[in-house]
């Protein structure tokens, strides 16, 4: 059985309790090594076989599942945060389905999650922003032109931008091109809820010189909206005294 992992945003301690286990109980682990916290590998087991995935190709990748699962041994592919954001799994399911082995998913906490609770952030804030936008910036791996940050940037939701800390320039003429003002609140979260993490509150128009007083040139992310800053909200109506929902009356 091969089983695809969430291994959370950073820290050792947000990997779920399913993915604890199949690291305790795997025989291969092949894990994103160029993102994934390697204090996770302390959770394998005695003779576990470890691949480090930032060194080899999709078909290196399967070949090791390949020939795990010849052996009825378990293999764990270990990826950052959510495999379902930026983890470049269909194209590895594809192949094991050709090959006809079972495989399964086990979510984990996304960075933007981290993100969030590094700044102790809502991004739906209501009459702020019910919508996230979760984004990159095309660089060496192109996104489709009907996505671009200019297009999202009208939305005014709040935004997550992926894999962009190398492209702030860009990013910030790209953001106020479509409708965000310079002065729009912004934040650079730098490996959300690792030991090192670094977090940096600025604007839209200062995301590339921020990021350069504070030597940020990876492993981060961008937030924007009026969100980051929650300085004018209203509160939720589910907890309103005034509002009736399935289970209270309003009191008011």
């Amino acid at each position: 059985m091969i089983h695809f992992v969430g291994a959370g945003s950073g820290a050792p301690d947000l990997i779920t309790l399913r993915g604890k286990k199949f690291l305790e109980q795997a025989d291969v682990i092949i894990y994103a090594g160029s993102l994934v916290n390697p204090q996770l590998l302390d959770y394998k087991k005695e003779g576990c076989e470890v691949y480090n995935s930032a060194t080899m190709t999709l078909e290196e990748v399967i070949e090791v599942m390949k020939k795990t699962e010849e052996k009825g041994l378990m293999t764990v592919r270990l990826h950052t945060g959510d495999p379902c954001i930026y983890g470049a799994i269909r194209e590895q399911m594809d192949e094991l389905d050709k090959l006809g082995y079972k495989y399964d998913t086990t979510p984990g906490v996304s960075a933007f999650c981290g993100a969030a609770s590094a700044l102790n952030l809502e991004y739906t804030l209501p009459d702020v922003s019910q919508s996230v936008i979760i984004t990159r910036m095309a660089g060496r791996t192109p996104v489709p032109e009907k996505e671009s940050i200019r297009s999202f940037a009208a939305h005014q939701a709040s935004m997550v931008v992926f894999l962009s800390t190398g492209l702030l320039e860009d990013l910030s003429k790209e953001l106020i091109a479509g409708g965000y003002s310079a002065d729009t609140p912004a934040a650079i979260v730098y490996k959300a809820t690792w030991d090192d993490e670094k977090k940096f509150v600025c604007t839209v128009g200062t995301l590339a010189e921020t990021a350069k007083e504070n030597n940020i040139t990876k492993t981060a992310l961008m937030l924007i909206g009026d969100a980051v800053t929650h300085s004018s909200y209203n509160r939720s109506e589910l907890y309103n005294p005034a509002f009736t929902t399935e289970f209270r009356e309003a009191t008011k």
